[in-house]
């Protein structure tokens, strides 16, 4: 069983001898019948099934294991806040699994390699001091603006203590999960037809 599986809607008929559409019989509003929504896959979804899309959002196994235990969720926004609420609560030792999984941003395309060689210079150095890559929640950045934004993010988080990054850097990651937890079942929703909507920051 697939995590989201396509729903297809009823097709519209057209009689030859008239201009009129017509409908199949419509039924009472209390016997509709119910159609799956993501959600209610996500809730409904194999255990081994719901650990991978989690883990797509955060590679943490601590972290998607408790989300998916507490299943089913009445509503997104049930699931958003478990999933920030096991955030929090991630050890250092999730903290550092998690953030081992993460990679830079995808810089835009068409970029100059001088801006590319000034991306990895600068993420080198924030490795060498903190010792995972730099991570950082974009949001509703416009592409064209995600270079500049990254890499002012690097030089200012540089003059950190490892301490005072590590909870910035934890709190990056809960939006970033939540983001792409929300842009998934978003996607799904849309069946993947619509332009990505990105999550909101909290």
């Amino acid at each position: 069983m697939n995590v989201i599986d396509n729903v297809n809607d009823t097709s519209l008929t057209a009689s030859p001898a008239t201009p009129h559409v017509t409908r199949g019989p419509t039924l009472p509003a209390h016997r509709l019948p119910h159609l799956p929504t993501p959600l209610d896959a996500f809730n409904a979804a194999p255990d081994d099934e719901a650990d991978a899309l989690l883990l797509h959002c955060l590679h943490s196994p601590r972290w998607s294991r408790r989300i998916a235990d507490h299943r089913p969720y009445p509503d997104v926004e049930s699931l958003l806040a478990a999933a920030d609420e096991a955030t929090y609560d991630l050890s250092p030792t999730d903290l550092a699994e998690a953030l081992a999984g993460e990679c830079l941003p995808p810089v835009p395309d068409g970029t100059y390699s001088a801006a590319h060689t000034a991306l990895s210079a600068a993420n080198a150095a924030y490795e060498a001091r903190f010792g995972h890559v730099f991570v950082i929640y974009l949001g509703d950045t416009p592409p064209a603006e995600s270079l500049d934004r990254v890499l002012e993010g690097i030089r200012s988080r540089l003059t950190n203590d490892p301490e005072e990054e590590r909870v910035i850097a934890a709190e990056e990651l809960r939006r970033l999960a939540g983001g792409r937890l929300l842009q998934l079942l978003r996607g799904a929703e849309n069946c993947a037809t619509s332009p990505n909507t990105p999550a909101p920051g909290k």
